[in-house]
């Protein structure tokens, strides 16, 4: 198994973006449009966020990306291997990437070559029997691996995995005025807004801490509002209309969310996960929290009382964290793996 080339690894530092010289020519120098397939499970036969993004991204810089949904469920992993075997021969793709391990798992049974494979957060905290198996795909059957943060990295033990968070598109994730953004969300109430984004039901997201954090805090004129399965392209004015962004979560990989509110420049409380605490880099108007509802409610207290906007979308970009540079480097990757450099 090949391993990606030393200059263009990430030594000594979280997340270092390959020099520019290489960052501009890796896009022109793309063969005739490189053809990826994107492998990812996805519900009610949509792709997700996250996924969809990210190739869209790489769409604008010259790839050429068709997606491949498996059904949730045991059951549609493994029907869908010889379905995708039969999908990649057909295309006459140049590699596939595959999203989470079990969609790493039945692409690399499918006989897809070459082979990447993006872990997310996740899989970092997958059963032992779970990560016993991924351990063997990464040894022995994906030609690359790529995790989202250096904590991923070490909680996995692989040591030759690349690190490339997922970008935000930070044309679409901008600052707009709170009133635009409320009028768009037919938001009427003139109350603070703590935003909470993600699916309450899903415990490792800890919705009960935002709910418990939010009623200490004991203040008649804020109001906790969580959202979940609303159009992507919606999430921008919500941002925009939050005075906070709320995090609490028992554990993530690089927090997608965190990256849109910071290019939005909407304030943040998070819990210490994943890289939020490199990413926000003690900017004001950004706190990182304990588990302990009370230390939650006083950062929100913080947060509400900071009552402006943030310098979060000029951390973004100095950190290369936009979704086009993101993509310049999952470009050089991908020329790297199937030997089109």
């Amino acid at each position: 198994m090949k391993e990606p080339n030393a200059e263009y690894r990430i030594p000594n530092t979280e997340y270092r973006i390959p020099n520019t010289e290489y960052q501009i020519t890796s896009v022109l120098a793309v063969k005739e449009r490189m053809k990826v397939l994107f492998v990812s499970s996805g519900k009610s036969g949509n792709v997700g966020n996250v996924v969809r993004n990210q190739g869209e991204s790489l769409k604008a810089a010259g790839i050429e990306i068709d997606y491949y949904i498996i059904k949730p469920g045991l059951s549609g992993y493994l029907s869908a291997i010889p379905d995708i075997s039969k999908t990649f021969k057909r295309g006459n793709y140049d590699l596939a990437h595959a999203h989470y391990s079990l969609s790493g798992f039945a692409a690399s049974l499918a006989g897809c070559s070459p082979l990447v494979v993006s872990l997310m957060g996740s899989d970092a905290f997958m059963s032992g029997f779970l990560r016993t198996i991924t351990q063997f795909f990464y040894k022995y059957k994906w030609d690359t691996t790529i995790v989202k943060t250096r904590q991923m990295k070490e909680l996995l033990r692989m040591k030759r995995a690349q690190i490339i968070p997922n970008g935000v598109d930070i044309e679409r994730f901008k600052p707009i005025t709170m009133t635009e953004a409320r009028t768009h969300i037919n938001y009427q109430s003139d109350k603070k807004i703590i935003l909470f984004i993600s699916d309450p039901n899903r415990t490792e997201k800890n919705y009960d801490l935002a709910k418990e954090a939010t009623a200490i805090v004991h203040n008649n004129n804020i109001e906790l509002k969580q959202i979940y399965n609303v159009p992507n392209a919606e999430v921008p004015y919500y941002l925009n209309a939050a005075d906070v962004l709320l995090l609490t979560s028992k554990y993530e990989g690089s927090v997608n969310v965190v990256k849109e509110a910071m290019a939005c420049n909407c304030p943040v409380v998070s819990t210490d996960v994943g890289d939020v605490k490199w990413m926000t880099g003690g900017i004001e108007g950004c706190y990182i929290t304990s588990f302990e509802p009370e230390a939650v409610a006083d950062k929100i207290k913080a947060a509400l009382a900071f009552g402006k906007i943030t310098n979060g979308r000029e951390r973004i970009i100095e950190l290369g964290l936009d979704s086009e540079t993101i993509a310049r480097r999952v470009v050089a990757l991908y020329e790297e793996v199937s030997g089109n450099q």
